[in-house]
């Protein structure tokens, strides 16, 4: 991939929204602090073998303790939109019954000192940290889990409604659903196979009684944040093809389609038979006031082995650089992707927003401090060019959320992966600017002319 220019920015809409973005178990720390419970990230974490260089999120980047360092970073970076998550062990240790009042008073002086300095919070309810009781009781394969969230969420909205605009009831369901509770890659670690398109079920339920939840407590603006990666077959032979297409309706049209339809993918529907009581589906299909892409790949899908536990494996997408996570950097398809997601759902579909957009770069400080991740640059670059592009075409984008803003823990890759804007010695836990930091406050500089907040 040749470099862009990356002294000439893309120009977007009034009122596009340049935002950043992080979660709670990835950033925060203090996992045994003022009270918070255990969730099943802190469970998996302790287990040998799962993350890959043996830590956890127990300290994280500390931001519990440091967030106000890290408000004074985002205000220095020019961002008017922040989306974080909120721990919800941390707000009801054990996912159910009275709430931790240091938890809710932690989200109060953060969401506060945003405002003061002129960046609106978007609030994710549920970025991947069940609490620990809860999964020890079924987790989201339990049904009476979409009970403990919409109460969850409930306590959220009235405590935060008034301060908040945005809200994402879950963070990607397609990931928590299929690596958690499928094939076992995170926590909390259940290898149940196509079984987990229970827990899949219950989350999508969970979100439209979460939406409900918030907007009778006051929220304006409820969305999602779905994973979604275009889905391409390894060859043009019929098994590559029917293979991608039935990974395409599991990974893209299982959520999309309840949320926006109110109804499964009829290519599913021979696996989904029992699994919707009556009402369900109306109420997974709540209104949209936008509707979260978080887009990080394509994926290269071939038909499996007949013995093998899935009826598909994933092929290297070739042609293109990767990331250090291995992940190949394809602005296009990210473009094709939004136009054709624009054309299939019309009227159904709400205004979109990337709320995660990134790439691992390891870079570490040079001999004069400076970090030089100059291939990040690039990587936003042609990927808010690809945004423009779709918008253009006539794609109702309304804004670009990056991650991330510190480099953080990354799940079972541990502290191996850095998507920060800012570099965190997680030894001294100092934070550092990265250029891309600096190309990020240009951009957002440059369009203050013609973009305000949304």
């Amino acid at each position: 991939m040749t470099s862009p220019d990356v002294g000439i920015f893309p120009t977007f809409p009034a009122g596009f929204r340049f935002g950043i973005s992080t979660s709670a178990y990835q950033v925060e720390g203090a996992a045994a602090a003022d009270g918070r419970g255990p969730c099943i990230w802190d469970t998996f974490a302790a287990q040998s073998g799962r993350i890959i260089d043996g830590s956890s999120g127990a300290v994280a980047s500390d931001h519990y303790h440091r967030f106000a360092e890290d408000v004074a970073l985002m205000k220095r970076l020019g961002t008017k939109d922040y989306r974080l998550s909120l721990s919800w062990s941390r707000i009801q240790p054990t996912g159910s019954g009275p709430v931790n009042e240091q938890g809710l008073a932690f989200y109060d002086q953060l969401i506060d000192m945003l405002l003061e300095n002129g960046i609106a919070p978007m609030v994710t309810l549920y970025h991947g940290d069940l609490p620990q009781a809860l999964e020890d009781d079924g987790g989201w394969l339990n049904r009476a889990t979409v009970d403990a969230f919409a109460a969850y969420a409930a306590i959220a909205g009235e405590r935060f409604a008034d301060r908040v605009e945005h809200w994402i009831p879950i963070n990607e369901p397609n990931v928590a659903s299929f690596l958690g509770y499928g094939i076992g890659e995170q926590a909390p670690g259940r290898t149940l196979m196509f079984d987990s398109l229970w827990v899949s079920h219950h989350m999508l339920i969970g979100h439209g009684r979460a939406v409900i939840e918030l907007r009778r407590h006051g929220a304006k603006s409820v969305g999602c944040a779905n994973n979604h990666a275009p889905v391409w077959p390894a060859s043009d032979a019929d098994a590559d093809v029917g293979a991608s297409k039935i990974f395409d309706a599991l990974w893209n049209g299982m959520f999309l389609e309840p949320m926006l339809l109110g109804r499964y993918p009829a290519d599913l529907m021979p696996l989904l038979e029992g699994l919707a009581e009556p009402g369900d589906m109306a109420t997974i299909r709540q209104p949209l006031d936008f509707y979260g892409v978080n887009y990080y790949n394509p994926m290269r899908v071939a038909a499996g082995d007949e013995d093998a536990d899935m009826p598909w494996e994933f092929r290297e997408v070739l042609g293109y650089p990767h990331t250090d996570r291995g992940w190949p950097v394809v602005p296009d398809a990210l473009r094709e992707w939004l136009i054709m997601f624009r054309a299939r759902y019309r009227a159904a579909l709400p205004p979109i927003v990337i709320t995660e957009s990134g790439a691992a770069y390891n870079v570490e400080p040079g001999p004069d401090g400076v970090i030089d991740d100059q291939m990040r640059i690039d990587y936003l670059a042609v990927h808010l060019r690809a945004v423009q592009e779709a918008v253009m075409r006539g794609v109702d984008v309304r804004g670009y959320y990056c991650w991330s803003l510190l480099d953080a823990f990354e799940w079972s890759e541990g502290l191996t992966q850095r998507y920060g804007l800012v570099h965190v010695d997680f030894e001294t836990l100092e934070r550092t600017p990265k250029k891309s930091f600096e190309w990020y406050a240009a951009l957002i500089a440059a369009q203050a002319p013609s973009a305000a907040t949304g």
